[in-house]
Parts: structure tokens; sequence; C-alpha cells
């Protein structure tokens, strides 16, 4: 099964400060040059000028997002293998490349899961919904598609079809997106690769068939289906890859505008005192919000 990563509300700039507090060795040489020493406060208070705000919103979150949440290390161990799994012997290249090492790796990681806890709570899923999440899974669908900016649009080409119309050129002349000129062709594709209307769409559908205009996010799609095919990828039992499904499930139902709410009443409850001046009202809200949220 492949994994699912809930997208970060929280960024790489967590690790920033987080060996850079002010305490009794202030003075402490962090650099030495032939031009004089650079020392631990001088060092950060250029980064508190810099992005301090930032991070240190960004710190306070994830230690209330720890007093409320629990991460293993064996959590983040199964991730971090499935990523090994999954890009072998460019593992160590991509993880330099991308996040500076595999320990800034491992706290992005944590991190992440501690979000995907908070989100996941109040999402309910049913034993039905995951059934037919792992029916989808062990199936691949070939389809096409047209995609069209507004409704009247996909009714005119979605009669044009039956009318007998050519898809291919139909999607040349009409679709918006990049498959357009190969006459929408979008391979195959399994669950979770597609939003979910879509996906429900398709995988409604018979061989052959030619949906109605379906709505997502990206316009008003219409679909063609032309074949159905076991799944390649190893799958498993389904009590074995249950909680996985269930992760997949949750992260489409992730409203990002709600996770962030819910961290910001956790922060709330947490009753945060700030330090240090400049920032020691950065977790009250403004009057603007305050009045924006009221009407």
């Amino acid at each position: 099964m492949k994994k699912v990563a809930i997208a970060l509300a929280l960024s790489a700039s967590v690790l920033t400060l987080t060996a850079c507090n002010s305490d009794g060795a202030d003075s402490e040489v962090v650099a030495e040059t032939a031009a004089g020493d650079i020392t631990k406060e001088e060092f950060y208070e250029e980064l508190k000028s810099r992005n301090g705000e930032a991070v240190l919103e960004e710190l306070v979150t994830v230690k209330v997002l720890e007093d409320n949440y629990e991460v293993s290390e064996e959590d983040v161990d199964n991730e971090v293998q499935y990523m090994k799994d999954m890009y072998g012997d460019q593992y160590d290249m991509l993880i330099q490349q991308q996040f500076g090492g595999e320990e800034n790796f491992r706290n992005i990681i944590y991190i992440s899961l501690l979000q995907e806890q908070a989100a996941a709570e109040g999402i309910e899923i049913t034993d039905e919904e995951l059934q037919e999440k792992y029916d989808r899974s062990l199936k691949e669908i070939d389809a096409q598609h047209i995609l069209v900016a507004d409704e009247e649009t996909a009714k005119e080409v979605k009669q044009k079809l039956d009318d007998g119309g050519d898809f291919a050129e139909l999607a040349k002349e009409y679709s918006t997106d990049g498959t357009a000129q190969d006459g929408g062709n979008l391979g195959y594709f399994s669950t979770g690769d597609m939003v979910p209307e879509f996906e429900d769409a398709a995988y409604s559908m018979k061989v052959g068939e030619i949906s109605d205009p379906v709505q997502t996010q990206y316009g008003y799609h219409i679909i063609k289906v032309n074949d159905i095919r076991d799944t390649e990828e190893e799958v498993g039992e389904f009590e074995e890859v249950k909680d996985e499904l269930r992760r997949e499930l949750v992260a489409q139902q992730v409203d990002a505008t709600k996770l962030q709410e819910k961290i910001n009443s956790l922060i709330e409850e947490a009753e945060v005192d700030i330090k240090i001046d400049e920032y020691k009202d950065m977790f009250k809200e403004e009057p603007a919000q305050e009045e924006e949220a009221q009407g």
C-alpha cells in the first residue's frame, strides 16, 4: 500500500532556532575569525531579527501538539523505511537535497505525524468506506477525460459525444489541461491518484462508458473509461492494510483551514506567555480578524 503524508502546516524552519536560546552562555563563541569572534548571543539576535517570529510560532505549535498527541520513534522509523524502500539507492541523495539530511527529515516527519493525529480527530471512517477503498486498491483504471471551466460547456461537449463525436478530437478542441493534445489520455491510475469526485465517478463506471459532467476543484470533467485491470501493486490482505487505508481516507477529508483552527484552539488552551517583548502579542487575534469572524 502507498503511504499518505498530510500536507505540513509547519515548515522545516522550525529547526532553525532549536539550539539558539538565550541563556547563561550568551557570550559563548560560535565562530572565530581573524577579524573577530561571533558570539552565541549575536548569532541568536541575527536569526531572531530575520525570521524569529515565524520560527517561535512553529516551536510553540510543536510543543502544544506534543502535549496533546504522541508520536513514537517507531512511527518515524516506519515512515523513513517506506521512503528508503521507495527510492532505494537514490534515498540519501534525495534526502540531502530536499531536507539537508536525515535528521531534519526525521524531524519533519515527526511534526507531520503530530499534525496528522490532530487532523484525524473528529473524522469518522466507516468499515464500509474502508472496504470500498480496499476494493478499489485492487483495480487500476485507464481513462481519458475532457476538462472544461464551466457546466454549460461541459453539457455542450457531452451532447456532442452523445451525438457520436470522437472523444479524442473533442478533448483536443475543448479540454483545458495538459492532456488535451493527447486526446485527454490519463493512462492507468489507482485509488488515491485522483481527486475524490473524479475517483468516485471513474470507479463506478464500466469499460467504454462516458460519464456525465463531474465537478471537481479544477472544473468540469467528462470521463471515458477505456480499461479496468488488476493492480500490479502488492496490496496485501485487508486487515494488514486497514490502518493505511484509514490514513488515506482521513487525508482526503482534511480541511487545511479547519486544521489550523484546531491548532489555534489548542494554542489558546495552552495559555502561551511569550517572554520576548517584540513577540509578546503574536498569538493574540487582531481586532480586524475578530470583527471578520463575528461578521
